[in-house]
């Protein structure tokens, strides 16, 4: 058995299983009142103490329907890797404080069988944008296998290929970015809320530029748009908003869940 050990616990997020579980139980209350459930959630990927609060307003609410989910098919752009395609771990677990998600390894080896899929735990060792996700997913899912794409140079409509077969009914659709990166706050604010109108036109049109993880928002556009299903912006902030933040150079975050036609997302 072979297992990718956390790269950030104890700086993107707490390293003790019992205060990341407090701030989890903290942050992941259930809406008083939940009519659908998730199909896919756009979450962003910073440290907790700047984007921890926006994804979790995404994440609560798969509280009360978590059972739903046997699968989870997490995407994310390589920060420090650039190759062609996409990379999956060859490991068959991801660990974290809160323990052991196990790896989808039939996917997985359903998957390598592609020219523009790669099997690289190297890129996936010192990724953060994935591993911040699963403390969300494992506080709010009894248990799921994972599927972790991490993109490299593939398009929207090549990937959408890829994931649309695998993203059934049983199946949750994570989409890992952040948004424009080290501008001024009223800079940003501007930038930003032009590229959320973008998002909510199904537009899949991003650049890495506005959104780090474009390559997977575009994805699920072109997924979502094709089966007709809702987009609702939960919450957008950006780190000059948080205590710790420095409002010349900020990074933006956006959170938004995705649901069918037969399920309204929140009021």
């Amino acid at each position: 058995m072979t297992i990718r050990v956390p790269a950030v616990a104890g700086r993107f997020y707490q390293a003790s299983p019992l205060e990341l579980s407090k701030q989890l139980n903290h942050w992941l209350v259930a809406p008083d009142e939940v009519t659908s459930f998730p199909r896919a959630l756009i979450v962003p990927h910073a440290g907790y103490m700047f984007s921890g609060k926006v994804a979790a307003r995404a994440y609560r609410w798969l509280k009360r329907n978590g059972n739903v989910y046997q699968k989870v098919i997490l995407v994310g752009p390589s920060h420090y890797y650039a190759f062609d395609g996409c990379a999956l771990p060859g490991d068959q677990y991801f660990a974290t404080p809160l323990g052991e998600v196990q790896i989808d390894t039939p996917s997985v080896e359903k998957l390598s069988r592609f020219d523009d899929i790669a099997i690289s735990d190297h890129i996936h060792e010192l990724e953060h944008c994935l591993e911040v996700q699963l403390p969300f997913l494992q506080h709010c899912l009894p248990a799921f296998t994972l599927l972790p794409i991490l993109t490299g140079d593939i398009s929207p409509a090549r990937l959408a290929e890829i994931i649309d077969p695998l993203w059934q009914d049983n199946t949750l659709l994570v989409i890992s970015s952040d948004l424009s990166h080290y501008h001024p706050y009223a800079d940003a604010q501007d930038i930003d809320h032009r590229t959320l109108k973008v998002i909510e036109k199904f537009d899949p049109s991003l650049s890495p530029q506005q959104a780090c993880g474009s390559t997977g928002i575009n994805t699920l556009l072109l997924l979502a748009k094709q089966r007709g299903y809702y987009l609702t912006q939960i919450e957008y902030k950006n780190s000059g908003d948080m205590e710790a933040g420095d409002k010349e150079r900020v990074v933006g975050y956006v959170s938004y869940l995705v649901s069918s036609p037969r399920e309204t997302g929140p009021e």
